[in-house]
């Protein structure tokens, strides 16, 4: 025989898998077309009964344990939320017993679903426990304000409910937008979701807080939130779709606070002036001072969106020289 049995049994692996070279496979069949044995050892490597025993046992071995955790973590979520329910038993208790009724009681109910969201919830949910912890935290802070709203009798409920949402939006919209099941469904929105998802939740609030202020409200507050909004949305779309470097990217987004900054702080002295105007009230006025800001800020922007272009087209001529 060419060649040793020793040399061809460690080929027979990559053989039968069909990831030896060509040379090695003309060798390992030259040498199995001689030596019984060599067959014999091939022949065994090809029943994949055992591999598929291995495999299923691992399966069970997997399915198996993840059951345990998952028994066990409903189980700790149950005792944990249990354990909250002792107080609102005694609330409740004490509310009856004391004949004033069960507004603290629901208070209290209210207010004990926070913890539990936050700690039971992740333990009691199979899977989706960002989404699923997050949504319940934001509902169960939304029941909470709104029992203490029916306790006191105030009409503050949406304005703090709208202003909850927006800031938790803040906070967690990142988070969840890049987590299941919403991460399979945005794809490459995420950052459009989550920048609606800010814009929406702030409108809302702004709309719940003008239904409550008094009439000059709306039109100083659009005069603010209105250009806000816009140079928040303009900046996301120079940092996530502007195809240059940063220190261009710098100056433009330089350039557009600069502009709507004074483009707003504009409207709203006028809305301002006029308001005070009306009401008798007269506004000292630093416009100069603040105009001589924005200014600035916008010619540093400009000189700093002219050297970052300049920059990348520099760069790019010398890539273009270098693969030449």
């Amino acid at each position: 025989m060419k060649y040793e049995c020793d040399l061809i049994e460690d080929l027979l692996p990559l053989y039968k898998d069909g990831i030896c070279s060509d040379t090695s496979k003309t060798a390992v069949e030259e040498h199995l077309a001689e030596c019984e044995k060599c067959r014999d050892i091939y022949e065994k490597l090809k029943d994949e009964t055992v591999d598929e025993l291995m495999i299923r046992e691992k399966e069970d071995v997997i399915g198996s344990q993840s059951k345990f955790f998952k028994r066990k973590s409903a189980l700790a979520g149950s005792i944990i939320a249990a354990i909250f329910a002792l107080p609102i038993l005694i609330c409740l208790i004490v509310d009856l017993a004391g004949g004033n009724g069960l507004g603290w009681f629901f208070i209290v109910l209210a207010a004990m679903l926070i913890p539990t969201t936050l700690i039971a919830v992740p333990l009691m949910v199979p899977e989706n426990k960002m989404f699923t912890t997050m949504t319940s935290f934001t509902l169960s802070i939304i029941i909470l304000l709104g029992a203490i709203c029916l306790y006191t009798r105030g009409n503050w409920f949406f304005i703090a409910a709208s202003s909850v949402l927006f800031g938790l939006t803040v906070c967690f919209a990142p988070f969840i937008a890049c987590r299941r099941p919403l991460a399979g469904y945005l794809k490459n929105y995420k950052g459009l979701t989550v920048m609606g998802a800010y814009t929406v939740t702030f409108c809302i609030m702004m709309i719940c807080i003008g239904i409550s202020a008094n009439a000059p409200f709306w039109p100083l507050a659009f005069a603010i939130c209105a250009p806000l909004i816009a140079m928040v949305w303009i900046i996301f779309a120079i940092i996530r779709y502007l195809p240059v470097n940063g220190l261009a990217k710098t100056g433009l987004i330089m350039t557009v606070i600069g502009i709507i900054s004074f483009a707003g702080n504009k409207a709203a002295e006028y809305f301002t002036l006029k308001s005070a105007t009306a009401a008798g009230v007269t506004v000292i006025s630093r416009s100069s001072l603040n105009s001589a800001i924005y200014v600035a800020t916008m010619a540093i922007g400009v000189i700093l969106s002219v050297i970052g272009i300049a920059v990348g087209r520099i760069k790019k001529e010398t890539d273009k020289g270098e693969e030449k």
